[in-house]
């Protein structure tokens, strides 16, 4: 890679940034960047080695348990931080990208809190990522405001907003346009260092604090690295021990078996945690798929109520409570359905009876991908829990086995469902390439999660060459016949012209590449990265 040396030396811009940002990285901002990435990275780089050592055993046919070395921590009686003051009513979470109308939209959603999502809701181009430490700062700085010339609308904020919490990007994700010292910067210190060292002091003087979502921790470890660069940063910007807050997703099948060791290992810091349950779904495929027996059925038969799910989630509420921490449910990712209101009411009532489930289960609140949900939720956490949490239902009457965290879900795999993830995947992949983190697709909204499912899925029911519903296999040749169906379709939508401008070709041969290597490639984002 060409770089452009920059000042301060240890900093180099890869050739192909053309905007350097000088407000966001400043002299100043780049030094402290390089301190943390001289502090943490090489661990960083490390735990993601310690992934791979976890998915050898994995592959030979072992699942997680419970882990012996940290018995006392889960049967001690300890409890977590204070939670603040503007965190302890988050019945109803909004998120979306850091695009400056999005944040201004959901700022003014009627939601309680926002999370602005510099991952799997944002494609990671350098200007994205930048831009959107910019959109942040000026939401902080309550200046955030939008004129649409074609639309003729204006956007600011009211007088008021939600709570302002940030997603970085995780541990295995780099920051390519960003070398330091030689080596490619770390994407979660990259969003997470930039955001705190031009709000801190804003957010303190508002009488609130930089307040984050840590996504895809896999192990406690992770979760002390994370408890490690708030102590050190906070100390570096000279503000007191416990001032950053973090919610931890819970995303991946293996941090569902050490809920009390993240909890303990952030316990100064944390607030709760969130059922991450798109990118849980994947992880759970992904973590078994050398399993020849652990075969997930069409991605649309696995519900909250599938009992994997069921429990995992019941854990959380459990775990949470016990520690003081809140517990907030997943996302409902439908958006309104225009021009057929039949559709559109079937739709708002799955959410409704998503959310009915998620209070009386005992969540603290819960997520929406569309402002026009949030009425909907709200309306119903207010009904089944008038006070500002549940932190007070202990769940105490269940208890979560090994086996029923990862009970395999019944259902079966049909020609349509390869389909779907096959059209799902080359429709995401393509919009990524483009951009767009957020993709409207079929009345919900997707991002990285929803297409890690479905290309994931495909990847292993090829391995295992699997019995469909209908009795036939689903090998090279089947997938071949369909994928390039599916690819003629879509082609044939947006016709011969408009498709080459359009980045459908790579696409097309990404989708094909993940879904045919021998290897499985642990997140599209990785080999597809180089392309933006």
């Amino acid at each position: 890679m060409e770089n452009t040396l920059l000042k301060p030396s240890k900093i180099q811009f890869a050739n192909q940034v053309k905007n350097y940002f000088p407000e966001i990285l400043s002299d100043d901002a780049l030094d402290f960047i390089t301190v943390l990435h001289e502090q943490f990275n090489s661990k960083r780089l490390a735990l993601l080695n310690n992934r791979k050592s976890q998915q050898e055993k994995f592959d030979k046919g072992e699942f997680p348990i419970f882990p012996k070395e940290t018995k006392h921590i889960r049967e001690g009686n300890w409890v977590a931080g204070i939670i603040p003051k503007d965190l302890q009513d988050r019945r109803v979470e909004i998120t979306g990208p850091v695009e400056r109308k999005m944040i201004i939209n959901a700022l003014n959603s009627g939601a309680k809190t926002f999370m602005a999502d510099l991952e799997d809701s944002n494609s990671p181009t350098w200007k994205n990522c930048i831009q959107g430490q910019q959109n942040l700062i000026d939401a902080n700085n309550k200046t955030i405001s939008l004129t649409d010339s074609k639309r003729g609308k204006s956007y600011q904020l009211k007088t008021e907003t939600a709570v302002l919490l940030v997603r970085p990007r995780g541990l295995h994700l780099n920051e390519r346009h960003l070398i330091i010292n030689n080596e490619e910067a770390s994407g979660s210190l990259i969003d997470f260092g930039l955001y705190v060292f031009h709000n801190t002091k804003t957010l303190l003087e508002n009488n609130t604090a930089p307040y984050f979502y840590l996504p895809k921790l896999e192990h406690y470890t992770e979760a002390r690295w994370w408890n490690d660069v708030f102590n050190f940063t906070q100390e570096y910007l000279k503000v007191p021990k416990g001032t950053f807050k973090a919610t931890v997703l819970i995303e991946t099948i293996t941090a569902s078996f050490q809920l009390d060791e993240i909890i303990f290992e952030l316990k100064d810091h944390i607030v709760g945690l969130n059922c991450g349950r798109w990118d849980y779904i994947f992880s759970y495929i992904k973590k078994f798929r050398n399993h020849t027996d652990f075969i997930v059925p069409n991605r649309d038969q696995v519900t909250m109520s599938t009992p994997f799910m069921d429990a995992y989630s019941k854990l959380v509420i459990q775990r949470c409570h016990k520690r003081g921490i809140l517990a907030i449910g997943g996302m409902a990712a439908q958006i309104p359905i225009k021009n057929d209101d039949e559709a559109n009411a079937i739709a708002l009532e799955n959410v409704r009876q998503d959310k009915i489930r998620e209070v009386k289960n005992g969540h603290d609140g819960t997520w929406v991908a569309h402002p026009a949900l949030v009425e909907i939720a709200l309306n119903e956490f207010n009904k089944y829990m008038p006070s500002e949490n549940q932190l007070h239902v202990s769940r105490n009457d269940i208890e979560i086995s090994e086996a029923e965290l990862i009970e395999l879900p019944k259902g079966t795999i049909t020609e349509a469902g390869i389909r779907k993830n096959i059209n799902v995947g080359v429709l995401y992949t393509e919009a990524w390439l483009r951009g767009h983190g957020a993709v409207a697709l079929y009345n919900l909204m997707e991002d990285a999660a929803t297409a890690e499912i479905s290309r994931t899925q495909v990847w292993q029911w090829l391995k295992h060459n699997v019995k469909l519903n209908d009795g036939r296999t689903f090998n090279h040749e089947l997938y071949v016949e369909l994928f390039d169906d599916e690819v003629e379709k879509i082609i044939k939508e947006y016709g011969e012209a408009s498709i080459k401008n359009t980045k459908f070709k790579l696409a097309f041969e990404l989708f094909n590449s993940f879904i045919l290597a021998e290897e499985f490639d642990e997140f599209l984002t990785l080999p597809a990265y180089k392309y933006l």
